[in-house]
């Protein structure tokens, strides 16, 4: 037997990647970075986060562009 075959993982697939962090359900909420209003997402929430408002035009922008 060869000894890359004693160390093959007993599954197939690679595992699942964490959830990234989203909507939190109380304060301390991170600010908009257009407007600086509160959002719906927590203030360790990697990357841009919107508001509601800023989120859906940004989505009308991004929709429409074409």
């Amino acid at each position: 037997m060869d000894q890359t075959e004693q160390h093959l993982p007993d599954s197939p697939y690679c595992p699942a990647p964490a959830a990234p962090p989203g909507r939190v359900p109380g304060p301390p909420y991170a600010d908009c970075v257009e407007c600086g209003k509160p959002t719906e997402y927590g203030v360790a929430t990697p990357g841009v986060v919107l508001c509601p408002v800023c989120e859906w035009q940004d989505a009308q922008r991004t929709a429409c562009s074409g």
